[in-house]
């Protein structure tokens, strides 16, 4: 993706950089899905130079703006009057935390031609849940990639990244805004955890490591499966004579870029179940020391890798590939529940969960 750090943002706006202006299109929906009512908040994310914004104002709006440009909220507010209820903030929604936002919550949250650059969109979708009013609505207008040049890829979404913001509410009603994709999105889901399998595996793929990566914040490492439409941890099949603590670290690189140490690696577990007849055993590895920034390495593989807070694992709106959840609940005993029976076998007692009913009944799984 183009444009994702404050420097270069500050750079493209101090060079006189702009956004396609808002439309008549827009102004309709936007009058027609989210009008205000009384004593209405609005927070615009990715405000840019606040056009949005004003717009949300003049409708009936009092507006946070945030942006992580200091450069674009000057000019935004330099264009905006005395008089208008607009609070610019320089706020990034996908690294700082919500809570310093100036309100709990809000009626309507707008992300207008931003979202593309967001990375980790699954966990800042749940932070904007947790920031709507109840019957807020949070409304997504973005360009769609099937719409734009190749080279202009990073600033559209695809349908499957759609589907993906849309999962997950009540109401997900999609409109044409002169070509922009405009999303309305309405009364969030809370669903139980779920789990999926992947298909038939190959013989080989009987064996092999699942990795939880944590960063500083705890934050967990998830890939969004290209083929299987899954969550999952990063890992794979260990190649001959490669115990499980190299092959994780070796899988690890390969789909991530991330590096990290064997030597910091811990073997917690295995994992026994079956699919589809045939017994399947995965080493349940964790790794908190590493160095780089996830990237997709296989993209036939993996479509994005995201970092998820643990607190929203169990209530995702896609499914988890199921020796994923597994190994998640290996590394954090208790986090996903009412998963598929497993035979659970504790490498390091320290960092082990107790047996539980589910996971010491092994002689009673069939």
């Amino acid at each position: 993706m183009a444009h994702t750090t404050p420097d270069t943002w500050n750079t493209y706006y101090a060079d006189g950089g702009a956004f396609r202006p808002l439309g008549d299109a827009e102004r309709h929906l936007l009058a027609q899905h989210a009008p205000a009512p009384d004593g209405a908040l609005a927070l615009d994310v990715g405000c840019g130079l606040g056009e949005l914004a004003r717009h949300l104002a003049a409708a009936g709006y009092t507006v946070d703006a945030v942006d992580h440009s200091g450069t674009a909220l000057a000019r935004a507010h330099a264009d905006t009057a005395p008089d208008t209820p607009v609070t610019y903030l320089l706020h990034d929604i996908e690294h700082d935390d919500t809570r310093g936002l100036p309100h709990p919550a809000y009626d309507l949250i707008t992300c207008r031609l931003s979202w593309a650059f967001i990375h980790d969109r699954t966990r800042v979708t749940n932070r904007l849940r947790e920031r709507l009013r109840p019957g807020g609505t949070l409304c997504v207008i973005t360009p769609v990639a099937s719409a734009v040049p190749d080279d202009k890829r990073g600033i559209a979404l695809d349908e499957e990244e759609i589907g993906l913001l849309s999962a997950g509410w009540k109401v997900a009603d999609r409109h044409d805004a002169d070509g922009l994709a405009f999303l309305v999105l309405r009364e969030p889901i809370t669903q139980p955890v779920r789990c999926a399998a992947k298909g038939r595996p190959s013989p080989h793929a009987l064996t092999g490591a699942g990795v939880v990566v944590t960063d500083a914040r705890g934050r967990i490492l998830f890939g969004w499966s290209a083929r299987r439409e899954v969550w999952e941890l990063p890992g794979g099949k260990n190649d001959a004579d490669e115990d499980f603590v190299a092959a994780a670290v070796r899988e690890l690189e390969e789909e991530t870029g991330l590096v990290a140490d064997p030597e910091d690696a811990r073997l917690l577990a295995l994992l026994m179940d079956s699919v589809h007849g045939i017994p399947r055993l995965t080493a349940a590895v964790h790794v908190s020391a590493f160095s780089g920034e996830p990237a997709v390495r296989e993209p036939d593989l993996i479509r994005r890798w995201e970092w998820m807070e643990p607190a929203d694992l169990p209530h995702l709106a896609q499914p988890l590939f199921t020796p994923s959840a597994h190994v998640v609940n290996t590394v954090r005993p208790g986090l996903l529940p009412d998963l598929p029976p497993v035979h659970r076998y504790p490498i390091t007692a320290a960092a082990a969960p107790a047996p539980t009913e589910q996971a010491a009944g092994a002689d009673e799984l069939q």
